[in-house]
C-alpha cells in the first residue's frame, strides 16, 4: 500500500544554505559544505523512505537554480508541490517531476502550505503544516510552540520526508488537532 510522506525547503542546489546558521549564531543549518553533497545526501534519504508510488507532498522551496530540475528526476514517489516563495520558474519547468502543483492542499482537518497561514486564517483547520521556517517554529506570545502549527521544512524531519503518519503523531503530542475543528455558537 502507498504512503504519504511530507517535506519543505529543500533548496537544491543552493549553495548559500550550506552556510547559514541557526539562531544561536554557532550552529550550521545544514551539515554541509557544499550543495552537491547536500543534495546527494537529501536524495539519498529520499530514495531510502519513499518508494517510488508513494505520495510526498513538498511544501516549496524545491530548487534554486534551473540547472538543478534534473535532480528532481532522481527522487522516488509521485510528487505534488505546493509552491513556495522560491519557486519562481514558470509551472511547465515544474510538470515534468509533479504530478501537481498547488498554492496550499487541504488535507483531512489539516490545511498544507508553504509560508505558515495567519492564525485568523486557521479557524476550521485542526493544524496548519508548512515549511518556510527551516530550523525554527511558530510560538506563542509565551515563547511555547504553537500546536496549531507543525513544521516540516528538512531541517525539522532530519533532512529526510516525514511519514504522514508521523507527522500527525508528533502534532497530537504537542498538543494539536489533526482533524477540521467544529465551533459551537
Amino acid at each position: 500500500m502507498a504512503a504519504t510522506y511530507l517535506t519543505s525547503d529543500t533548496h537544491f542546489g543552493h549553495s548559500g544554505v550550506c552556510k547559514f546558521m541557526r539562531n544561536d549564531k554557532i550552529t550550521k543549518l545544514r551539515p554541509w559544505d557544499t550543495s552537491e553533497e547536500m543534495d546527494e545526501a537529501m536524495v539519498s534519504r529520499w530514495n531510502a523512505v519513499v518508494k517510488p508510488k508513494d505520495k510526498v507532498y513538498h511544501l516549496g522551496d524545491v530548487v534554486i537554480h534551473r540547472k538543478d530540475f534534473h535532480t528532481l528526476g532522481r527522487l522516488n514517489g509521485i510528487k505534488v508541490l505546493i509552491k513556495g516563495n522560491h519557486d519562481i520558474f514558470r509551472l511547465e519547468e515544474y510538470l515534468p517531476y509533479f504530478k501537481d502543483i498547488r498554492a496550499y492542499h487541504v488535507l483531512s482537518g489539516m490545511i498544507l502550505s508553504h509560508i505558515p497561514i495567519h492564525t485568523e486564517s486557521l479557524a476550521r483547520f485542526g493544524t496548519n503544516i508548512h515549511g518556510h521556517l527551516h530550523a525554527n517554529r511558530v510560538l506563542l506570545a509565551d515563547g511555547e510552540i504553537d500546536p496549531r502549527y507543525y513544521n516540516v521544512s528538512v531541517e525539522q524531519t532530519d533532512f529526510t520526508p516525514i511519514l504522514l503518519e508521523d507527522a500527525m503523531a508528533r502534532i497530537r503530542e504537542q498538543g494539536g488537532a489533526t482533524e477540521f475543528v467544529t465551533k459551537v455558537y
